[in-house]
């Protein structure tokens, strides 16, 4: 497919995407992404330069930093529905055909649950391997997730409440002794409760606190993961183990790939 503008009735123009346009953007995203260069929300700004030089480079077409953003958020919307079905049982993923492979009555029920799906039954998307690792984050959005700090200011609140309860409460005992005895919390029963309650917000300030990195890979683990990819060089396997041992995360995307794709990303790292 050639890469035009169609015109709209405003005069404004969208650009029309190729397969390799869409391919030299996401190399770019791959290369960046083994750098650590992805931002929360997408990408850091000059990973979206690098996309628009590689693409109008490779392809010969003029773009601009706003058609690659839109496409971005083209692929994002594909893997979230994408991976929403594959999640689902009785749904997988053709690598010939690059869509989803489905039973009929399957697919009948779940379209009617899920609209946004519908347009995805024959909808082909290539680089789908690409896309699944690039787009594959966590998309929690926090929403009524309490911090650390407003678990501790709703503590410390407690806390104060209470002993000023009590405070009043000794103090009562004074001026009606003439009244009917009342049972009062002791000083150790204060103690355990203020300790009770000091535990519970340590357990809470834990939970907030973020997890440690993970473990990076041993070097059996990269040996066992080289080995297992066929006619490789003794000098390109040294090659590329130097890179992976240095940079864990190249490790990780090296073993998330297909085992058809693994020689020619070690083939690229190396000739880079």
């Amino acid at each position: 497919m050639d890469s035009s503008n169609a015109p709209t009735k405003k005069g404004r123009s969208y650009l029309k995407w190729t397969d390799a346009m869409d391919k030299a953007m996401l190399d770019v995203f791959v290369e960046y992404f083994n750098k650590g260069d992805r931002a929360q929300n997408g990408w850091k700004p000059h990973v979206y330069t690098a996309a628009v030089k590689k693409v109008m480079e490779k392809c010969q077409v003029e773009l601009t930093k706003e058609n690659i953003i839109s496409r971005s958020k083209t692929f994002d919307k594909h893997y979230v529905i994408v991976n929403n079905m594959l999640s689902q049982s009785g749904f997988g993923w053709d690598d010939d055909k690059n869509m989803v492979s489905v039973e009929d009555d399957v697919w009948n029920n779940y379209a009617k649950a899920n609209k946004d799906a519908a347009s995805y039954r024959y909808k082909v998307i290539k680089y789908w391997d690409m896309i699944s690792t690039l787009y594959n984050r966590d998309r929690a959005t926090g929403e009524g997730a309490r911090t650390a700090n407003e678990s501790t200011t709703e503590m410390a609140e407690e806390i104060a409440n209470t002993t000023a309860t009590n405070k009043d409460a000794n103090s009562s005992t004074k001026d009606d002794e003439d009244r009917p005895k009342k049972r009062y919390r002791s000083d150790d029963s204060i103690a355990t409760m203020l300790g009770d309650k000091l535990d519970n917000f340590t357990a809470v300030f834990k939970a907030d606190a973020p997890e440690p990195p993970p473990k990076p890979a041993s070097p059996g683990e990269i040996w066992a993961l080289l080995g297992g990819i066929p006619d490789l060089e003794d000098d390109q396997l040294l090659v590329i183990y130097d890179l992976l041992v240095a940079d864990d995360r190249k490790f990780k995307f090296l073993l998330a790939l297909p085992e058809r794709m693994k020689k020619k990303w070690v083939l690229k790292q190396i000739s880079t």
